[in-house]
């Protein structure tokens, strides 16, 4: 498998004979060419907006200095690949809108710029005097040992200096140098390899953070969940029409059918046919509509959670006091997570809590949306025990709200859901 960056490289053999000590060199050399260029960039915006501020005109200049950490982010990037082949994306985001002005006060309001404008502050000031330093130790030294052989014979008359410090006179002693100083390069190899993976290392964490991208792609993929509740909810009321509108409608005129047919036909094996097939027709419709019920009540689509809370502590079989006021209605997708799950804990109340009554209140405060369901049953409900609470807890997370559960054997049972959301229309009561 081929090494990542130049760190996984070093621990591997064949490092000397790889690309990777020339990716090294390269990366720091355009360290030092790029800082240069940095620094005088920087310091001549700053310089002239400063100076031009008193008549307006440098403050675009100002704006720019501020800016000029962005391209310079996007060449260290760039450079990053030669020593490290993870990729690095900005970590700017989208303008909402398109235009320059959104993009530069999108830009301006962005940790990510002034996070790259200090990392160019740093590169132009710091760092790229250490890449020179090290290419020059790095490679100055053991070059000119060696070539101590090569200078002896061509410009040396018959001796050379090493760096100017040590003279050598003699061809063994010329060798051995040279050969030392090959010894001295392999080292160097490592070291600067150690140098520019500190500095890639260094741009990652400032301007090319992965955990920055992880935290992006996080972000990114809870909107998709958010958009596939939404895309649920959407379907959920398709199928809801489609059935209203079409399956029920054809078995009531069925209903109608068979009812009028047994009614004009005479005692006998027909008549009592027709009573049959009337009878599972009416079963069958009001099946249907418990159906339509539990896929997407109509109450909730036309009149809101209010209405819809009420009705389905009307249709209970323990007595539901109901304390909900909504002075308007949240988004669709939060008022159906909050209506099933009352629904949900309200089934509950009637199978397994034994209560003789049972409470739904809430309301909306802070810019939540918050819904308590109690009963006076016997307790000692949980989310793990098949109570169907578990796949409306990960709805209401992914809204990023909380279901909470305090069930104490003995009761009572106290059924709390919150979800962040704010109130967009009044709720239509013409009806």
């Amino acid at each position: 498998m081929h090494p990542l960056n130049v760190w996984q490289a070093m621990t591997r053999r064949g490092f000397l004979l790889s690309s990777w000590p020339w990716r090294s060199v390269v990366f720091l050399l355009t360290g030092a060419v790029a800082g240069v260029a940095a620094l005088v960039t920087v310091v001549t915006a700053a310089v002239l907006g400063g100076v031009l501020a008193v008549v307006l005109v440098g403050l675009p200049l100002l704006v720019l200095t501020a800016l000029a950490g962005i391209p310079v982010a996007a060449v260290e990037r760039r450079r990053l690949r030669l020593v490290d082949l993870d990729p690095a994306p900005g970590q700017h985001r989208v303008p909402a809108e398109p235009g320059l002005w959104a993009w530069l006060t999108t830009r301006l309001q962005e940790q990510a710029t002034w996070r790259e404008l200090t990392y160019a502050l740093l590169f132009g000031v710091l760092l790229w005097p250490i890449d020179a330093l090290a290419l020059t130790v790095g490679l100055l030294v053991p070059l000119s040992m060696v070539a101590a052989p090569v200078l002896m014979a061509t410009v040396g008359d018959g001796e050379t200096r090493v760096l100017k410090e040590w003279t050598v006179t003699t061809w063994p002693a010329a060798a051995g140098v040279a050969l030392l100083g090959l010894v001295l390069l392999a080292l160097c190899c490592y070291a600067l390899g150690i140098v520019a993976g500190a500095r890639a290392e260094l741009i990652r964490l400032l301007i090319a953070s992965r955990e920055g991208d992880l935290g992006a792609k996080v972000v990114e993929l809870a909107r998709s969940r958010v958009r596939l509740v939404d895309a649920f909810e959407a379907e959920r009321r398709r199928i809801e029409r489609d059935l209203h509108d079409g399956a029920q409608q054809r078995l009531v005129a069925l209903t109608v059918t068979l009812g009028l047919a047994r009614l004009d036909t005479p005692p006998g094996p027909l008549a009592d046919q027709l009573t049959k097939a009337h009878e599972q027709a009416g079963k069958a419709l009001a099946e249907l509509r418990e159906l339509i019920h539990g896929v997407h009540p109509k109450v909730l689509t036309d009149y809101g959670l209010q209405e819809a809370v009420a009705d389905a502590a009307d249709r209970s079989v323990v007595p539901v006091d109901v304390d909900l006021e909504l002075p308007g209605r949240p988004h669709e997708a939060v008022e159906a997570a909050a209506y099933f799950v009352v629904c949900e804990a309200l089934a509950n109340v009637d199978k397994h809590s034994g209560a003789s009554r049972a409470a739904v209140s809430g309301g909306h405060g802070d810019g939540r949306l918050f819904l308590e369901v109690r009963d006076d049953g016997r307790g000692g409900a949980n989310t793990d025990g098949g109570s169907g609470l578990t796949g409306l807890a990960d709805r209401v997370s992914v809204l990023d709200g909380r279901l909470a559960l305090s069930s104490p054997p003995g009761g009572p049972t106290l059924l709390r859901v919150e979800i962040p959301c704010e109130l967009t229309e009044r709720p239509d009561r013409s009806a």
